[in-house]
């Protein structure tokens, strides 16, 4: 893999799993929304509006990362950020996390060690 979508993998990855993270967490703090007034509402807050952004960075590095790189090697690899997500909510957000969820974020681990062996692009630029 180049350090080029080495790089984007991990921005990609992480402004993903932050992105969801401040989210979440800011959503905590607005509680539950029924209107759309209530949406607006809660872009207000800083915590939601910094998942939005890091989700709006996520966005445009996954569109970076397609340019460069195969759709069956992008989303597997960024799915190491489902493990990710996981651990931060688990360390973070106290969240309990049944033994099949982490049996699933195992198999998501070991999807994602076989994938990232495998070239990135299996086409012509």
């Amino acid at each position: 893999m180049s350090r080029k979508t080495a790089s984007l993998t991990a921005v990609v990855v992480v402004s993903n799993v932050l992105g969801n993270f401040l989210l979440t967490y800011g959503m905590r703090r607005v509680g539950e929304i029924f209107a759309p007034l209530d949406y607006l509402q809660a872009l207000f807050n800083p915590w939601v509006a910094g998942g939005v952004a890091a989700l709006f960075l996520w966005m445009l590095s996954h569109m970076a990362l397609l340019s460069c790189a195969d759709l069956s090697f992008v989303l597997p690899v960024t799915s190491v950020g489902y493990v990710l997500a996981a651990v931060a909510g688990k360390l973070f957000l106290n969240e309990q996390i049944s033994v099949g969820r982490w049996m699933g974020v195992v198999l998501i681990m070991t999807g994602v060690a076989l994938v990232g062996r495998t070239p990135p692009r299996t086409t012509a630029s």
